[in-house]
């Protein structure tokens, strides 16, 4: 983790000496509490069913998967489990009757990660659909169903996958997974804002959820309260997803170091960044690469699908420089322009180039969080972008595309969330060019419940449709991007729900659009 003063830690006048030793103290929680319990409870009792949360998998490889679950009889009250590790059985089979086991093994559930179990399962065969389940004393989990990937060398006929962001508990139901559901997929992408740390206003009921959140416990308790959405629940046992965070799994436009609220001292900015970024370990089908030290947590991370498509999954939050000139709406001046200033830190961006240049694959995807193409939401002469989007880093934005560019890289699609709005954009060298090439696609996906039902005509964004150049198309209604990549072309359908504050929504599909292969932009069909 890298220290960058900026004018609100100056504020506060922070000393990097005295902050990085307060970092390196609380990086050292986690690891001890990694260590194993001495008392296993190999055949335990439990007083409900310890499988309330359910099952979920993630971060296919061709000859594996992790494969989760949580223990927890009463998931909102701390899980209602006794303070000892438990002994968990785990079977994965070719069917769902189980009757041809292909691995199997235990794993330990301890309470310093909250009963939580993540197996690494290996040695199975390339692009195929499996099955698996847990056990714990006398008690079953729910059967999961989940692919790998396919072989580095291979060439998929095609890859479909879901992607979607955003779901603010309380402003409503989750209309869009049943539909989900339903669809061929291979996979899920989550690109953030699982849960949010703050409570809303309420379109359903709601139970020990409280206001904002700090605390470990909060944060499991949060999670919880999410994951026992049954539509939630079900998407999750049905497909592997891949997932990423953006800034409300710990504090709404956080930067780095930097908290978005005043006066928050380092020591609690940190220990509060720790707690969230356990909570989200614990909570996701992640692999032990990914495994909290203290505050930092490296999720940026690679998922190839053959020679296909490779997903390049990225943090923009956690290595991001302060967002400039105060945040929010402001006209790209002054430290938008900071040669210093970076969205993914230096060790990620290098980390990017060298998998986009050596990428063998049809389509490199980046599965990220925030808008990278500049949207101008001003009036007339008076441009105004967010500071908390790709524009507000304008070096490293102009650095990637022009990356992009210069190598050749093979059909660049940015995927983006935390709008709660969809956009289709083209990524052009230059955006003050009309004549400039196209390097890349972006489409933006909307919320599946934040910011309440939608379908409305929202004047700012009418304005910034119109009079940037780059937007193909726009949509406020909430749902996911259903995707489906072949070696010639990538369609993408953006379903909707008409409303979201009550259950049962049907989904409607308010555009469809093509990217040909070696073709950059998208076109609506």
């Amino acid at each position: 983790m890298s220290y960058t003063a900026n004018s609100k830690q100056r504020r506060y006048g922070i000393q990097r000496r005295d902050f990085m030793r307060y970092m390196a103290t609380v990086s050292a929680i986690p690891t001890l509490a990694l260590r194993a319990q001495a008392e296993v409870t190999e055949k335990p009792h439990f007083d409900g069913n310890p499988f309330t949360l359910g099952v979920a998998s993630g971060d296919p490889l061709p000859d594996g998967v992790v494969i989760w679950t949580r223990l927890a009889v009463n998931p909102l009250e701390q899980g209602g489990m006794q303070h000892k590790s438990v002994r968990t059985r785990w079977e994965v089979a070719t069917n769902e009757s189980f009757s041809h086991v292909v691995r199997h093994g235990d794993a330990v559930a301890t309470p310093d990660l909250g009963h939580s179990v993540h197996v690494e399962v290996d040695g199975l065969k390339p692009y195929h659909w499996y099955f698996y389940r847990f056990h714990a004393g006398n008690e079953t989990s729910p059967v999961g169903r989940t692919r790998t990937a396919p072989a580095a060398d291979a060439m998929p006929d095609r890859v479909r996958f879901a992607f979607t962001s955003c779901q603010h508990y309380e402003t409503g139901y989750f209309n869009g997974y049943p539909h989900m559901q339903r669809e061929d997929l291979d996979l899920v992408v989550h690109l953030g804002d699982y849960i949010y740390e703050y409570a809303g206003a309420d379109k359903r009921p709601r139970k020990h959820i409280g206001g904002e959140i700090e605390t470990l416990d909060d944060y499991r308790t949060r999670y919880s309260q999410y994951r026992l959405d049954q539509t939630l629940q079900e998407t999750h046992r049905l497909f592997p997803w891949i997932v990423t965070w953006d800034d409300h799994e710990f504090d709404n436009n956080y930067a780095n170091l930097v908290s978005e609220q005043d006066g928050v001292s380092p020591e609690a900015f940190l220990a509060r960044r720790a707690a969230a970024y356990q909570a989200y370990y614990e909570f996701m089908p992640l692999r032990r690469s990914s495994f909290p030290q203290g505050p930092n947590m490296k999720l940026y991370r690679g998922c190839q699908y053959g020679r296909l498509a490779n997903f390049h999954v990225l943090d923009t939050r956690q290595y991001r420089t302060d967002q400039p000139n105060g945040d929010h709406q402001k006209p790209m001046t002054g430290k938008v322009f900071d040669q210093n200033a970076t969205m993914l830190g230096s060790q990620q961006e290098n980390w990017l180039m060298q998998r986009l240049q050596e990428s063998p694959s049809t389509w490199n995807v980046l599965a990220q969080q925030v808008m990278m193409a500049p949207l101008n939401r001003g009036e007339g002469d008076d441009r105004r972008y967010s500071m908390d989007q790709w524009p507000g880093y304008e070096v490293s934005r102009r650095r990637l595309l022009n990356f992009f560019h210069e190598k050749s890289i093979s059909n660049p699609v940015v995927l983006t969330g935390d709008i709660h709005v969809n956009w289709v954009n083209d990524l052009q060298l230059d955006f003050q060019d009309p004549n400039s090439p196209l390097v890349g696609t972006e489409l933006v996906g909307t919320a599946m419940t934040s910011g309440g039902n939608g379908g409305n005509v929202i004047p700012e964004y009418e304005r910034a449709a119109a009079q940037n150049d780059f937007v193909r198309w726009y949509n406020s209604n909430r749902g996911y991007v259903s995707c489906e990549i072949t070696p010639q072309s990538w369609t993408s359908h953006f379903r909707t729900t008409p409303f979201v504050d009550k259950p049962g929504s049907p989904i409607e599909t308010k555009a469809s659009f093509v990217i040909e292969n070696g073709k950059p932009g998208a076109v609506q069909v």
